[in-house]
């Protein structure tokens, strides 16, 4: 298939989102959006009339859910071919969307490094799977398309002594999504051992401090020990004096792990 002939649904109940979607898709040249749904049946009937090429599909749809609207998509457009774009991170979700027939999973908060490689290997008839799933059960790595990152992975600057620092940038279509998202990197650097600070919302820090402690990490000594530096972004923006804002130790620590910063 040429790229120029591909014409593409995307289905969301998140306006935002397919606002975002639609405007990645606009950017690019021969992929051309045909229509878009909010719901599983609109989605539906909209694959049956449309006979797109692909369809961006949500799981968590109204009406009817993104993986059931899948199974009856393949029965009245089988020749369209289906990316999953979806929040939810279970494997076995992944596994059961992909049991559709689908082409491909992404996860929204990896979308803006992601999407168009997995719009890539789809159309040329491969399977795409986001990183976060590839590597673990019950997804068997055999079945996920081998996709180059080298025009979307994120920056690295290679310092004196021969580390890397990375620089990523995530998008997320709600506060829900943001909080769980930016909740599971804060615990995975804080598990490893390593300094984080947060510049966000007080209502942000709030949602990731309780989801932190749900998760049974120990954010009161990581504040004790530097590594957890939480800071408020209507005080420290606007003003762009973010670096005095962090302790000596934490600078520190910074120099002799892996400091990550983040920004909400």
């Amino acid at each position: 298939m040429t790229r120029s002939s591909v014409r593409i649904l995307v289905v969301d109940d998140y306006q935002p989102w397919r606002r975002f979607l639609c405007s990645k898709l606009e950017q690019e040249p021969g992929l051309q959006l045909v229509g878009e749904a909010s719901d599983g049946l609109q989605a539906v009937r909209k694959a049956e009339e449309l006979q797109p090429d692909l369809i961006l599909l949500d799981i968590g749809l109204p009406t009817l859910n993104g993986i059931e609207a899948a199974r009856r998509i393949r029965e009245r457009a089988p020749r369209s071919r289906i990316l999953f774009v979806s929040e939810n991170r279970s494997p076995d979700i992944a596994k059961e969307a992909l049991a559709t027939g689908a082409g491909g999973y992404v996860i929204k908060s990896n979308a803006a490094r992601e999407l168009l490689p997995a719009i890539n290997a789809v159309l040329k008839g491969g399977r795409f799977v986001s990183a976060g799933l590839a590597g673990g059960n019950p997804i068997d790595p055999k079945d996920v398309q081998a996709h180059d990152h080298r025009h979307f992975e994120p920056h690295r600057d290679q310092e004196a002594d021969g580390g890397v620092t990375r620089h990523e940038v995530n998008f997320y279509p709600d506060d829900e999504a943001f909080v769980a998202g930016f909740g599971r990197f804060i615990e995975s650097t804080l598990r490893n051992g390593n300094a984080v600070v947060v510049l966000a919302t007080e209502s942000h820090r709030a949602g990731i401090l309780q989801r932190l402690r749900r998760k049974g990490v120990d954010v009161d000594v990581a504040v004790e020990e530097k590594r957890y530096v939480a800071l408020d972004l209507a005080d420290s923006l606007p003003t762009f004096r973010f670096a005095e804002h962090l302790t000596a130790e934490t600078v520190k620590l910074a120099t002799q792990r892996n400091l990550r910063v983040g920004v909400g």
